[in-house]
């Protein structure tokens, strides 16, 4: 089997990530229109959102464990035709099961096998590990980098056309994934642990307690994009400012986050993985805070925007990375997999609840005070996880 350099595996899946984030990223435009055509209220979206959120955390682990076993390379090909399948459904949808199916259950299928879990999984291997987190930090930036271009894509087919359109073109481009896929082959070279079972290393990551905090510190992560991801737009619009301001604002947090993401990496690599993450949940809730308090204005969204999106997914290379870290590199795809269902679960139920409670309220105060008081949670509760390799644990552990 031909085996690809390492730059060119995270040349294809930064490429892969840009186009499954970036596709995703500019949903949240698209609850509007589709509302008021099929007239449901927003919880009906927001639970389209939800299922997909949960349905790619359910299944990332199996995702994972597959590509951990017999490589990625066929798990991504398979998710892209999936996303590809998702959003064709979703543009011709016309009730309330059909968005769910489509952007629902197929696209949280295929986002499963084709994002962070898996493609990061396969860089961290091919990567030497000195550079490693670097490596994952400018992968998960790519991601953002797609949020960048993709939302002014969407806004424009949406304006230019309509939302039928624009995920039509959306799943041509999304078709992308397929070809790409190829330089996912492959499980990397043999590592320490290679020869550990996934029973035994499932077993050993469960009886570790930073796996449980890194679960729930990632659940809050989840709870915060996706909420904001889908409903930011419509809390734009609710406050007297244009859609257009909406769609400028998730494009800036994906701009900022290319600097973000890759900056944790960077730092990731230098300094205590487990500080850093309790930093930026601690500034998210202030950031929170002050978009709650202060009155909303152009400066005071894009202010936001900038700071959250330094923020969005600084936490991808540092909760992946740490994962490595602890665990080794063997079964990370399925292990990062676990964690990120944490991720997921926070997801459905901040786009869930966040539409719920404004149905009932006519106000996303409710929903952003409650993402406030997750980002202090999450700052405390990964403050106790232990850095050190189990590896090393156990060798000290057998020298005594």
């Amino acid at each position: 089997m031909r085996s690809f350099s390492p730059g060119a595996v995270l040349a294809a899946g930064c490429l892969i990530l840009c186009v499954g984030f970036g596709a995703r990223a500019g949903f949240g435009l698209f609850l509007q229109p589709m509302s008021l055509e099929n007239g449901w209220g927003r919880e009906v979206f927001s639970l389209a959102m939800a299922i997909q959120n949960l349905v790619w955390g359910a299944l990332g682990p199996f995702a994972g464990g597959i590509a951990d076993r017999h490589g990625a390379g066929r798990v991504v090909a398979g998710c892209g035709l999936l996303y590809v399948a998702g959003l064709v459904t979703m543009a011709f949808t016309e009730t309330a099961l059909a968005l769910h199916l489509g952007s629902g259950f197929l696209i949280g299928l295929a986002l499963s096998g084709s994002t962070f879990a898996t493609v990061l999984a396969v860089v961290g291997r091919v990567t030497p590990p000195e550079r490693r987190s670097a490596a994952l930090g400018i992968a998960t930036a790519a991601g953002s980098f797609g949020q960048f271009v993709f939302l002014p894509v969407s806004q424009l087919l949406i304006s230019s056309f309509d939302w039928h359109v624009a995920l039509l073109g959306l799943a041509g481009l999304a078709a992308l994934i397929v070809p790409l896929a190829v330089f996912m082959r492959g499980r990397g070279v043999p590592h320490p642990g290679a020869q550990q079972s996934l029973g035994a290393a499932l077993h050993e990551a469960l009886r570790e307690r930073g796996f449980h905090l890194l679960f729930w510190g990632y659940f809050v992560c989840g709870f915060h994009i996706a909420m904001l991801t889908v409903h930011l737009p419509s809390f734009v619009v609710d406050n007297g400012l244009k859609p257009e301001h909406g769609m400028a604002a998730l494009a800036l947090i994906g701009l900022f986050n290319m600097i973000g993401a890759f900056s944790a990496g960077v730092l990731g690599g230098r300094f205590s993985k487990k500080y850093l993450l309790a930093a930026i949940y601690t500034v998210r809730a202030l950031a929170i805070t002050l978009l709650v308090a202060l009155p909303l204005s152009q400066p005071t969204l894009y202010a936001f925007a900038v700071i959250i999106g330094f923020l969005w997914l600084s936490t991808v290379p540092l909760t992946n990375g740490l994962v490595a870290q602890i665990f080794g590199l063997r079964y990370m795809a399925t292990l990062t997999g676990i964690v990120f269902f944490g991720h997921q679960i926070g997801s459905f139920i901040g786009v869930w609840l966040a539409g719920w409670l404004y149905d009932r309220t006519g106000s996303y105060t409710g929903a952003l005070a409650i993402s406030i008081g997750l980002g202090v949670f999450a700052a405390l509760v990964n403050l106790p996880v232990n850095e050190k390799p189990l590896a090393e644990r156990r060798a000290a552990a057998a020298a005594a």
